[in-house]
């Protein structure tokens, strides 16, 4: 037994001995603590360049079951990069870039966007238009001052188009997915607005200005030049620029009238002189004139209504504003203010309550707030002979006056700057104290008579 265990040592130490020998020749390796579980996951680049050194360097694992070669928080130094590069090694399977896939992904996803931003204002009507015009004239400078497109286009923004149609292949294939997709009479009414050639224009031009050409003479002129004339023209659209044309005095047998050849030229001023203004006299319209002879009666009859009615104005109602105005005019008695109103009363005797359909009073307590509660004809106001003014209360609620209460059937004097309560509305009795004075003074001379 003592010789079976010298011999283990023994074995253990040559063990130990040859480690040390391959760690000094291999370089210096770090000794680190890891655990005996085998875990099935892809070893980084660090481990892979261990793991072949180890296994270069070493042919059996100790008894402890300790890799040297597995840290993964080691890195190896320069020469043992060379080493691995000349060493056989298994191939390491490339690892998959992921921000370039990424930065892609970002880009086809923002293309369509501007795409379809840029198609926003050009229409496949538009298209549509710019491509027939251009393959009709082959001018774009042309297309772009005959041709009426949706929007008001530059000549920049028609040039840049139809470059785009050709030569960008995102563009021009939505923009044909787009122009498939026109019902075919829209496709029809576009085509018929196609520009008008020299040779279709001098074909037009030989129908006489003073005859009146039907659709059929237009369709008769089509089968009789069908070359001449583009695919997608109609009797109607002939018709149509044929009387543009004997507006504008472009057929054969219409003449422009030229200028005078004087030295001095017509102007606008000369021209009215020379018009007759007997010429210019408009038909007498007897319908017009009869409905304003009836208008004209309708403002007679409610002046005079108004003029009827003016007697009952005895109050005015005037909103009260931030600006202050003044209270009293010539006419104005006294004034009943509230908070949101003021009533001014210009007569001797006015009456105080609610206003009904069926029961018109002077002052109409609503206008100042809720009147629910008071009475539809709760007081009246009247001024003496001598200048005083005193309430008398009608309603079934007391009426205070200074917090006085004045009961139902009995009347109180009002003063300059009584305070009025009615069922919770407040008003201040204000006196023209002028115009009192006058009516006092006058009331004193006829009282000695």
């Amino acid at each position: 037994m003592a010789s079976g265990t010298a011999s283990r040592s023994e074995d253990e130490e040559s063990l130990a001995g040859q480690k040390r020998a391959s760690s000094q020749a291999l370089g210096t390796i770090p000794k680190r603590r890891s655990s005996s579980r085998f875990i099935k996951r892809k070893k980084f680049d660090d481990e892979l360049v261990e793991s072949s050194l180890a296994k270069s360097s070493t042919r059996a694992k100790g008894a402890s079951g300790v890799e040297p070669g597995r840290c993964s928080g080691s890195e190896p130094s320069s020469s043992e990069k060379k080493k691995v590069s000349k060493a056989p090694s298994t191939p390491v399977p490339p690892s998959p870039a992921p921000t370039p896939g990424i930065t892609k992904r970002v880009k086809k996803s923002k293309q369509p966007l501007q795409v379809t931003k840029d198609l926003g204002r050009w229409k496949p009507a538009d298209d549509l238009l710019l491509i027939n015009a251009v393959l009709q004239t082959n001018d774009l400078t042309s297309v772009h001052l005959g041709v009426k497109f949706s929007c008001r286009f530059t000549l920049r923004e028609v040039q840049e188009r139809w470059y785009a149609l050709l030569y960008d292949p995102v563009i021009s294939k939505l923009a044909c997915q787009a122009m498939r997709q026109l019902h075919p009479e829209a496709i029809a009414a576009i085509q018929s607005k196609a520009l008008f050639s020299k040779a279709e224009e001098q074909l037009l031009s030989k129908v006489g200005s003073t005859s009146q050409p039907t659709l059929e003479t237009f369709q008769d002129l089509l089968h009789r030049h069908p070359d001449a004339f583009y695919l997608a023209r109609t009797a109607k659209a002939l018709q149509a620029h044929w009387q543009l044309m004997k507006q504008y005095y472009l057929l054969e047998d219409q003449t422009v009238q030229p200028l005078p050849k004087g030295d001095q030229v017509l102007n606008f001023s000369d021209a009215e002189d020379l018009i007759d203004d007997s010429k210019l006299k408009d038909m007498r319209d007897e319908v017009l004139e009869h409905e304003l002879t009836v208008a004209d009666r309708r403002q007679k009859r409610e002046i005079r209504q108004l003029e009827q009615e003016l007697h009952k104005w005895q109050v005015l109602v005037d909103s009260i504003t931030g600006m202050s105005s003044p209270d009293f005019d010539n006419q104005t008695l006294a004034v009943l203010r509230g908070r949101m109103v003021r009533y001014l009363m210009r007569s001797r005797e006015i009456t105080l309550g609610r206003a009904t359909k069926d029961n018109q009073i002077d002052v109409d307590l609503s206008l100042e707030g809720p009147a629910w509660k008071i009475s539809r004809k709760q007081g009246v106001i009247k001024l003496k002979n001598n200048g005083d003014f005193f309430i008398a209360n009608e309603g079934r609620r007391p009426i205070y006056i200074d917090g006085r209460p004045v009961l139902c059937g009995s009347k109180w004097r009002l003063s300059n700057n009584s305070v009025v309560e009615i069922a919770s509305l407040r008003f201040v009795f204000l006196i023209n104290q002028d115009l009192i004075a006058l009516i006092r003074a006058e009331a004193a001379k006829i009282t000695p008579q």
